[in-house]
This record gives C-alpha cells, structure tokens and sequence, in this order.
C-alpha cells in the first residue's frame, strides 16, 4: 500500500477534477472498426452516446473517446476520417452527461476540434513525441493533457521494447515529454502521467512497471493507468481463449493492484465491473495503517 497525494485539476469553464481522495475510473469509448477490444460496435455515433451516457450512470466519472487503433500493428488513421467519427460523438455527450470528456488522440487538429465540440482534456498516447503541434493546441486551449508513455509507432512499438531498467528508463521519458510540454507553455499542474502499460513493453515490462507503480509519485503529477483488457494479462491467464471481454477478471486484479499502488485514474472498458473493484481498492486503502 502506499501513498496517494492529492491533486487539484483545472477544466474549462471554471471546472476541476479533484484526484487522489478516491480514484476516478474513466470509461473507455472506441469509435473505431478494428479497436482490439470492441472494435466495430460503436462506429454508430448514437450507439457509441449511448454507451458512455450508461458508462456514466454505472459510475464513470469521466469518459475518453477516441477514433483510432493504438493496437499494435494498427494503421494511423486519417484525421478527416478520425474526426468524422468523434466530434458527433463528443458533441453529443457534452450535451447529455455532466462528466469530463477527453479525446484520445496524438493529432494537434483532432484535439482542436474535440476540445471545441466539448472535450475537457486530451490523451496522447505518444507523450507528445508524434506531433509534437499538440502541444501548443492543449497550451491554447488551456486545459489539461495525459502524457502516455511509449516509443515507436504501433506497427513497430515492441520492436523498441528493450530496456536495461524498464522503470527507470520510462520515468525518464516521461520526464522528457514533461519538459517538452512545459517549454510549450503547459503549465506543470495541467499534466497528468501514465506509464502506457503494453505499450512498447513486453509482458514482463508491463507487470514490473504495475508492480512499481508507487514510484511514478516521483514526477509529482497524477497518475492515469489503463491495464484494461490489454494482451500482457493473457500471458497468465489460465483460459486465453475468447473475446477480449474475457479478460476482465484479469483486469479487475491488475485494476485493484494499481489503486493500492497509487493510482489516480483507471482507464477501463467494462465500467460497470470494474467501479466495484476500484470502490473495494479505495476502501481497503482508507482502513490501511503502516506496520
């Protein structure tokens, strides 16, 4: 068990995001064909309003929408097309739900259009290293950005998977994309972190960085974790056989490892399951007392 500092958010409109008194479970909405976990079943943007407006009566207390496979070996997606499968879903649940809205993409004109149809904050799974213009968008805008840790692009990511010291050598990647931010004109207390578990990390990597989780508290910002559903949970899986929801068993453990590590916010597709295993998480947490 250790620690959780507590952070103050600032959001348009005079809004905040307050983190670390219990953790935030942001639920997942893929507007894309081939997501490798749902892809397909929400390109319809009414299917895809009306699975956040449900994520968010189950509990999710912000939503990221995003218009392209991160997966890898995944294709980029053209930024006409990736914002023709957005923006109406960002516009029409700013106007149902009250809960923050992220975009999820690394495209300066993506998030320009997002954050004007009712976006709150980007996730860029790059950490700014794809297009580095992002940046000066999320500056503009002034609102808030997750630095997502990873190196390469999809189709190559786990050939760069080598590291001498996994942690340490991710830390200071973030470190970089922090710095990189900030010379951009982000302010410091607009950067959110995360590790980008399966993301240019083999299985091993990806648990070691779960496992030391705690130690990201050193960058001094919040931290976003997304095990959800992802490939590295199969390697100890009894049955690795099904769709990707059959790995949210899987999930709910490394979930609960990472609020008990720290975490500010968990990225997850299945909402409903998942907010009771954060709840249990925080519980324990709030009855912890050191030895």
């Amino acid at each position: 068990m250790y620690p959780r500092r507590r952070f103050t958010i600032p959001l348009k409109g005079g809004r905040s995001l307050v983190l670390g008194e219990w953790t935030l479970v942001m639920g997942i909405i893929n507007v894309t064909p081939d997501s490798f976990s749902d892809g397909g079943r929400l390109l319809d943007p009414q299917a895809a309003i009306d699975a956040g407006i449900r994520m968010v009566e189950d509990g999710a207390d912000l939503l990221d929408v995003g218009g392209e496979s991160t997966r890898p070996g995944a294709q980029p997606t053209p930024e006409d097309e990736e914002k023709r499968r957005i923006l109406p879903v960002i516009e029409g649940l700013a106007a149902r739900v009250q809960v923050p809205i992220s975009v999820d993409t690394y495209k300066a004109s993506t998030a320009d259009a997002a954050l004007s149809a009712g976006a709150s904050l980007v996730n860029d799974v790059s950490g700014l290293r794809y297009e580095p213009d992002l940046a000066a968008v999320v500056a503009r805008h002034g609102v808030p950005i997750v630095l997502m840790h990873t190196r390469g692009r999809s189709r190559d990511m786990y050939a760069q998977a080598v590291y001498s010291e996994v942690v340490d050598e991710v830390l200071d990647e973030v470190r970089e994309s922090m710095a990189f931010a900030a010379g951009a004109g982000i302010p410091r207390e607009h950067m959110l972190v995360d590790p980008g578990l399966g993301f240019a990390k083999e299985a091993p990597h990806s648990f070691e960085v779960l496992a030391r989780l705690h130690q990201f508290a050193e960058l001094g910002r919040p931290i976003v974790i997304g095990p959800s559903r992802k490939t590295f949970l199969t390697k100890v899986m009894v049955r690795r056989d099904g769709d990707a929801g059959a790995r949210d068993w899987a999930t709910s453990a490394a979930v609960t490892a990472a609020v008990l590590y720290g975490a500010h916010i968990v990225r997850v597709h299945a909402v409903r399951e998942l907010v009771e295993a954060v709840r249990v998480a925080d519980e324990i947490r709030k009855y912890h007392r050191d030895a």
